[in-house]
């Protein structure tokens, strides 16, 4: 009879225990979680003369669209059109000059293109020019001169450039894009690089810039564009009405690019 009366008791015990907790599941499932916001990514693809401008454009962008991830791929113009081609995934095309855009529309790659900006080329040096470069004279006779491949859009506008000011040029090495001749100068492998005025200005003190006489006479204008494949229509049309809006067009300025309304 005792041993009933503690088994009794026992059970008591743990039903009072049971109606304390409400009848409920256990606290740690009843707590409910929250999924994390799920991310957009935007895809642009830019002419590598654009990657610090651009670069500054994009915590604009991501503060005013919450959620939104924007992703570059900075390269040689024609590399982008070229990726493009072979399906890679893209919102927006932005090239160094319209021609490499032309060749992305006759492919059906891109929608609608509009001229944001131009730029113009000129020399760097390493700092303290040790080769003593004065301009594209014959200074550059024995000095280790880097140029872009005339594929890349800075290489077409050196051709054309050069054509205009009746000037002949023996680099030792033509790059795939403005950057890796700019890489080419900083690092002391060349002795001089003709780069666009944008990238000597975001190389500061890393290199002597030589302004090219008549350099004026070659300009290249870049023009932006939806893809037409983008899953993020509006997305990538919010982008370039940034690019052409006042506030980005005043970043591109600063960067030494030419607004288009200029």
């Amino acid at each position: 009879m005792r041993r009933f009366r503690v088994t009794l008791a026992a059970t008591a015990a743990a039903l009072a225990l049971t109606a304390c907790g409400g009848g409920g599941e256990p606290a740690a499932q009843s707590e409910q979680t929250t999924a994390p916001a799920q991310t957009t990514v935007l895809n642009v693809f830019a002419a590598a003369s654009l990657k610090e401008a651009f670069g500054e454009l994009e915590k604009t962008f991501e503060a005013a669209n919450p959620g939104v991830d924007v992703t570059f791929n900075f390269a040689g113009s024609q590399d982008l059109v070229s990726q493009l081609t072979e399906g890679a995934d893209a919102d927006v095309l932005a090239t160094a000059n319209e021609s490499t855009m032309a060749k992305a529309a006759e492919a059906d790659l891109v929608g609608e293109q509009t001229v944001f900006l131009s730029n113009t080329l000129t020399l760097v040096t390493p700092k303290g020019n040790p080769a003593g470069v004065t301009g594209l004279d014959s200074s550059l006779d024995n000095a280790r001169l880097v140029v872009c491949d005339t594929e890349a859009p800075c290489g077409k506008l050196t051709k054309e450039l050069t054509g205009a000011l009746g000037i002949t040029l023996n680099p030792v090495s033509a790059e795939p894009n403005v950057k890796d001749v700019l890489g080419k100068v900083t690092s002391g492998e060349a002795d001089a690089g003709i780069v666009y005025r944008t990238d000597a200005n975001a190389a500061k003190d890393q290199v002597e810039t030589i302004d090219i006489q008549g350099a004026d006479q070659a300009v290249n204008k870049y023009p932006i564009a939806q893809v037409k494949a983008t899953k993020n229509a509006e997305l990538a049309q919010k982008w370039i009405s940034l690019v052409l809006s006042p506030e980005g067009q005043s970043v591109l300025e600063r960067a030494g690019f030419t607004p288009a309304a200029k």
